[in-house]
């Protein structure tokens, strides 16, 4: 039996009334909730001491203890170079008899700080080196002649304050390319500077270079010479236009030991090759790519002035722990990344085409998005080995992620299983293997995932 809309229907239509009331009554109230589970939800969610809006990268790691380093003294301030309020510059003093080796970025555009340093190691060799000067917030990239004067008064400048010569002064700057530097801004905050000079603050110094670094970066080690305790200590900055080739990768390490500048550019050298210019976040290369390393002769072990000499195998060991942990933390802080990955490449024809292999996997967006997305898209990893040209056994081409074989000889896995596999993926860090069968040739490169948030940071990166 039918029931027709009299009765029934009004009490319908009544009730649906009375809810929509309460609806409306409730929905400030609602709002509310929703504004304040919002806000609590962001109050959860640390943000950089950078930039401002940036959530601290997941693959972040704690700053670590770091002793001051004797003959080595530190103060930051702000100069200004940025709209909101952060230290953006930082000054260190270097004792008496300090020598200095660097390696910079072989882009054909490079900086005014990348100039003036390379000329001032260049023309003195390294020897007596007093001071360090780093500023965020303005490369000095792209500026012609105002870019290299503005570079000379301000090692002329910090020359003045710190009582040495214009040139024993090295100069490095990150941020924004194509901007001159106002030197004025950081002459006018040396007083100050000067007066805060202390040992140690290495937390603030390497919050002072951040850009859209989401935390500060630095690394820490003992090494014996001779029987004697030696520090090294180091800071850096880093989290796009990383490619380092020697991101925007700044660097700075510094020692106790007494180290001559020739073995301190051996050393730099030979390190750099398997720690910064092992790691990459998008392939793009800084202008301003630099890592500076200074020994201040301080600890009261004895000045070694040849490479080959025995007593420095623990020092060299330390150094390039120092180094690497640095790098490393650039890929954690790759700008959006979720994911840290190692790349390993075996079997191949030299070490240098294994790298160059590596590299082109770490590169490749469509392996980095696959790696975002958490899809063990092994055929991606196929792409990125063949288009480099490289010497490689399509018949005995192996993939593997972490413990499970995607690929073997040539082919897909008989034991592959796409629920492991798949669950593998969802881990924070990740091993890509591959062996390309033709030769013994071996490199790890280091990179991190592509995701929305490196277009999102990158989208706005000048204001």
């Amino acid at each position: 039996m039918s029931r027709g809309p009299g009765k029934s229907g009004g009490v319908r239509d009544g009730a649906k009334a009375v809810g929509q009331s309460i609806e409306r009554a409730l929905d400030p109230l609602a709002s509310a909730l929703k504004k304040a589970s919002g806000q609590k939800a962001a109050a959860a969610t640390p943000t950089a001491p950078g930039k401002p809006g940036l959530a601290v990268s997941p693959l972040a790691t704690p700053f670590p203890r770091m002793k001051p380093v004797p003959g080595v003294e530190a103060a930051i301030g702000r100069a200004g170079f940025y709209k909101h309020d952060r230290p953006d510059l930082v000054v260190f003093r270097l004792a008496e008899g300090t020598t200095a080796a660097g390696v910079f970025t072989r882009h054909k555009i490079g900086s005014a700080p990348v100039d003036w340093c390379k000329r001032r190691l260049e023309g003195d060799g390294g020897e007596e080196v007093r001071a360090l000067v780093v500023n965020a917030g303005c490369a000095n990239a792209f500026t012609g002649r105002p870019g290299a004067d503005a570079a000379r008064r301000t090692a002329s400048e910090v020359a003045k304050r710190l009582d040495c010569r214009q040139r024993d002064v090295m100069l490095a700057s990150t941020g924004v390319i194509g901007v001159v530097l106002d030197d004025k801004k950081i002459a006018a905050r040396l007083p100050e500077i000067k007066q805060a000079l202390k040992p140690g603050g290495w937390d603030e110094a390497a919050r002072a270079i951040m850009t859209t670094d989401t935390f500060p970066k630095g690394a820490y080690a003992e090494a014996e010479i001779e029987g004697v305790k030696v520090r090294i200590a180091g800071i850096a900055k880093g989290s796009g236009m990383i490619a380092p080739d020697m991101a925007t990768m700044l660097g700075f390490v510094f020692t106790d030991a007494a180290l001559s500048p020739g073995v301190l550019r051996a050393l730099l050298s030979l390190h750099v090759r398997s720690t910064f210019n092992s790691v990459t976040v998008d392939g793009d290369t800084s202008t301003n790519d630099t890592c500076l390393l200074f020994a201040t002769g301080q600890s009261g072990a004895p000045r070694i002035g040849r490479v080959g000499d025995r007593r420095l195998a623990d020092f060299s060991a330390k150094l390039e722990e120092v180094l690497l942990s640095l790098a490393h933390q650039l890929v954690r802080d790759g700008e959006g990344a979720t994911k840290f990955v190692k790349v390993e490449v075996s079997g191949a024809a030299s070490p240098a085409s294994a790298r160059k292999i590596a590299k082109s996997i770490a590169e490749s967006p469509l392996v980095k998005t696959a790696i975002a997305g958490e899809d063990a898209n092994w055929g991606r990893v196929v792409m990125a080995v063949g288009k480099t040209e490289e010497p490689v056994s399509r018949d005995r081409l192996a993939i593997k992620f972490g413990p499970h074989q995607a690929a073997i000889d040539g082919a897909p896995a008989p034991t592959y299983d796409e629920a492991r596999m798949s669950a593998y993926m969802k881990k924070p860090e990740l091993t890509i293997s591959v062996d390309v069968g033709v030769g013994r040739g071996h490199a790890a490169v280091w990179t991190c995932d592509l995701t929305k948030g490196y277009i999102e940071i990158n989208g706005d990166y000048r204001s």
